[in-house]
């Protein structure tokens, strides 16, 4: 059993049995759902606007490469520079350097779950520089030492009260502060903070190849915040996230909105296009993008299992899945959890150590349902657990017994053998683990349909 493995399984253990903590969840998500079937009426035709969506996805993922030169190309015909990351270490070193390059002491950062999945905050700290989330969820659980719970919501599994209390153990804030106290003192705090950094960083949303454009969405102002006090603009970006044209945000943007937090448009929408130029008041002096691959062109590799990066992380498939909602984000011990997560972090992360992933799920197909640009989620799930059988990565004892049940399914006399008694008993000396502690072994009938049968209709 991988370490991944067994931390998941003990962790998902202890939240599947928090009622707390389900109660917190059950009602964040009620409220997202609610939302959202509002935002979706803003759609004459939400299943074409899906279809489109999930048909220009695919041909940018098709032509990454094509796409990801154009993109190069026209950043730096505007001064921006593009450097290319193969994997965590390489992107961070790089950022490493354009920081120490300026003796840069303080960053702010907007929010973005690729510098959670490289680690960023982690490195910086090692290196004496500080990092500063500015999001507010992304802001919460950095005072509690916590990854983010969520792609859209970090603090997705925490109550109003929860939240007071983490401000009132860290910052000393009054214990009885509602959300808008609270909100009202982040924002004081950061004002100080954005003025002072000596550089800024964030993720995006989109990078878009014809302009040369990198395209972030945001609801609370803090990614621009970011990039407009700073010199220097450090952008953290995974190679999937390309869109051919700068018209494809008319379609992606509603949609990203609408699935992610159910409104019709995100509260600010904004395209970068290099550092300031000649004749500009505000905006960096300096812009850089890294792109990071990290694994992404393993997953491009694979034929099916390639559609997964099309996703624009809108968190839609978290909120519809039942482990997710049983089991949190936390439990996963990956920094994309839920479904989605549980296809991309194998090829990312190696299939050996988390194809377990791929396995928790009820295949239900809700995620697929509700995807925005019609990822088939769960039959790529299916996908990574015939994979992990093909690369061998099952146990032996695993492929022994499956090795039995498969002769003796293919033949009647085979399957009829040992009667009720000596199958029940296989059942439970070699499924009992593998079933669940929680959950009745199915019991063997005394008699087969065949038996009983053959004595109705009189046949020997």
């Amino acid at each position: 059993m991988s370490k991944a493995l067994e931390t998941f399984l003990a962790a998902s253990e202890k939240k599947a049995f928090d009622l707390d903590h389900r109660k917190t969840l059950r009602y964040n998500i009620g409220q997202y759902n609610k939302k959202v079937a509002e935002g979706k009426e803003q759609f004459s035709n939400l299943e074409l606007a899906k279809t489109r969506a999930a048909a220009r996805k695919q041909k940018a993922i098709d032509n990454l490469e094509k796409y990801l030169i154009e993109f190069e190309a026209n950043f730096i015909k505007r001064g921006g520079k593009v450097i290319w990351a193969q994997d965590s270490e390489e992107a961070v070193n790089e950022a490493l350097q354009i920081m120490q390059k300026v003796n840069a002491k303080t960053v702010v950062k907007a929010k973005s779950m690729v510098t959670e999945e490289v680690h960023l905050n982690k490195e910086l700290e090692k290196n004496g520089i500080e990092s500063i989330e500015t999001d507010l969820g992304e802001y919460i659980v950095q005072l509690r030492n916590e990854p983010p719970y969520h792609i859209v919501t970090p603090a997705m599994h925490l109550s109003k009260e929860e939240v007071a209390k983490t401000f009132n153990e860290k910052k000393g804030t009054p214990l009885d502060w509602n959300p808008e106290q609270i909100t009202n003192f982040v924002r004081q705090e950061l004002r100080a903070k954005y003025s002072k950094a000596d550089v800024g960083v964030s993720g995006a949303n989109f990078i878009i190849a014809d302009p040369g454009a990198i395209a972030v969405t945001e609801n609370e102002g803090n990614g621009l915040m970011s990039v407009a006090f700073p010199k220097v603009q450090i952008v953290i970006v995974g190679i999937e996230k390309i869109l051919p044209n700068i018209a494809d945000l008319d379609l992606f943007w509603p949609l990203l909105a609408t699935h992610g937090t159910g409104q019709n448009l995100t509260v600010y929408n904004t395209i970068y296009t290099g550092p300031k130029q000649a004749g500009e008041t505000d905006g960096p002096e300096e812009m850089y993008v890294i792109l990071l691959d990290n694994g992404r062109s393993d997953l491009l590799a694979e034929t099916e299992q390639r559609r997964a990066l099309s996703c624009i992380r809108c968190g839609a498939c978290l909120n519809a899945c039942p482990v997710y909602n049983t089991i949190g984000g936390h439990s996963y011990g990956t920094t994309y959890s839920g479904p989605i997560g549980s296809i991309i972090t194998p090829h990312f992360k190696g299939m050996e150590e988390f194809k377990h992933l791929s396995f928790a799920s009820s295949l239900c197909g809700k995620c697929t349902e509700v995807c925005p640009v019609k990822i088939d989620i769960h039959k790529l799930l299916l996908y990574n657990r015939r994979d992990t059988i093909s690369k061998g990565f099952s146990s032996k004892t695993e492929n022994w017994v499956w090795h039995f049940w498969k002769k003796a399914m293919l033949k009647r006399n085979k399957m009829d053998k040992g009667g009720a008694k000596l199958k029940n008993f296989m059942l439970k000396q070699f499924f009992k683990k593998q079933w669940g502690e929680r959950r009745d072994l199915p019991v063997v009938a005394q008699k087969s349909f065949n038996q009983i049968w053959r004595e109705r209709k009189g046949i020997k």
